[in-house]
């Protein structure tokens, strides 16, 4: 398709340019990749229009990004609306003082952190990823911004594998949620 044309159906689209790759990490996982996404300059553009145009009267005050691919998407968003960027990032990685957030993995557990000073009481953030899986990083964000007093607009992705729940979980927990593409399947 030339450059010159509109995306009759942005989303059909996107959902075209991401990959399913089977049986990875593990046998019976449908891993969808969004690498081919981000490669594609036009589809990058159509992906990141779909955030502004979602959330360009909103006003956010800053994009809250999940290590690591929140970040892709999130630091490209915040500069479109002309906000504040934080990264969410895993523990160990950030130089400041940090306020931290554990949650359970299906075998384990992990902890996300961010600084102390990133967002302040009354913020509006919009919280990002790239995929919403089980919802235990999205909801430990949430946590983490709400802690030091921000409000979460929205908890926001690319694509949501509703079958694993997490969208589920997470507007259980008081989280609006907003993604482009679901995929059946793991």
């Amino acid at each position: 398709m030339p450059h010159t044309e509109l995306t009759p159906d942005p989303i059909a689209f996107l959902r075209q340019q991401i990959r399913t790759v089977p049986d990875w990490p593990e046998p019976g996982v449908q891993f969808r990749d969004i690498t081919p996404l981000l490669a594609n300059p036009r589809a990058f553009r159509v992906l990141i229009d779909q955030f502004v145009h979602r959330y360009f009267d909103l006003r956010p005050d800053a994009i809250a990004g999940l290590d690591a691919r929140g970040f892709i998407i999130g630091s490209v968003l915040a500069y479109e609306l002309n906000v504040g960027f934080v990264p969410i990032r895993k523990k160990g990685k950030l130089p400041f003082t940090t306020v931290q957030e554990t949650y359970e993995l299906e075998y384990g557990s992990a902890t996300v952190e961010m600084h102390t000073d990133a967002v302040k009481a009354g913020d509006r953030v919009l919280l990002i990823d790239d995929l919403i899986a089980t919802g235990g990083t999205m909801m430990a964000g949430k946590r983490l911004l709400e802690r030091l007093g921000a409000e979460v607009i929205e908890g926001a992705a690319i694509v949501d594998l509703p079958e694993l729940g997490g969208s589920k979980r997470l507007r259980g927990g008081g989280l609006k949620v907003f993604s482009l593409v679901a995929f059946e399947g793991h």
